[in-house]
């Protein structure tokens, strides 16, 4: 039989992000600051802080090193009450490596990805942390076909972000398999095929409400 759902508590969780605060680590596409207002629009968060670097991949070294999500994520607010982690498209794009789960290497997509989270949930062990995996894209011949140089498409760090969420009790909002962006759609939703439009924002919203909502 289905329980009975009070007012109150429907009120609590629609009301549970009301005056929180929220960090959002990633690329161009957290940088742009387009998804970020329609879902603070809704859940009510106080602020948002944005911290997206543009065309930086997570891992550390080469020329993007000074953007690198695992850099930046150190040095995040260590009083915020939400933080999302929306990055890997650029791991592809620039053949950095996966690695193995369980080391510390930052100049692996693993060991960059699970050294950052070390040190936020070291630092602020009460936020809510979830991880947000890159879209599909098909621009400039990279597409969820492509196999980079390292030997790796796009949907094995997908596949290494679902493991890392596993490994650490984390929520992943799985945008690769379940935003219903693809090849059909990519026009529809980006303005190159990668770079979400308003209508791929507002999708990209649409999907993380309910999921912070759940968290």
């Amino acid at each position: 039989m289905m329980k009975n759902v009070s007012v109150g508590s429907v009120h609590e969780m629609q009301s549970k992000w009301v005056g929180k605060t929220w960090g959002t680590l990633g690329d161009s596409i957290t940088e742009a600051g387009g998804y970020q207002p329609l879902i603070q629009s809704a859940l009510g968060f106080s602020s948002v802080i944005n911290y997206g670097k543009s065309g930086c991949p997570m891992t550390a070294g080469g020329d993007r090193d000074y953007g690198a999500t695992t850099h930046v994520g150190k040095t995040i607010d260590a009083s915020l009450d939400c933080v999302t982690i929306f990055a890997g498209v650029n791991d592809f794009r620039l053949d950095k490596p996966i690695g193995d789960i369980g080391t510390n290497d930052i100049y692996t997509f693993y060991g960059a990805y699970t050294t950052l989270i070390e040190d936020i949930l070291a630092k602020n062990p009460r936020c809510r942390l979830s991880l947000w995996t890159p879209l599909q894209r098909d621009k400039d011949g990279y597409d969820i076909f492509y196999i980079n140089a390292a030997g790796h498409r796009l949907s094995d760090y997908v596949e290494a972000i679902k493991h890392i969420g596993h490994l650490y009790a984390l929520p992943v909002l799985n945008l690769y398999e379940q935003s219903g962006l693809n090849k059909l759609t990519l026009p529809s939703f980006t303005s190159d095929g990668l770079h979400p439009n308003e209508a791929g924002h507002q999708r990209i919203a649409d999907m993380a409400i309910p999921f912070l909502l759940s968290l």
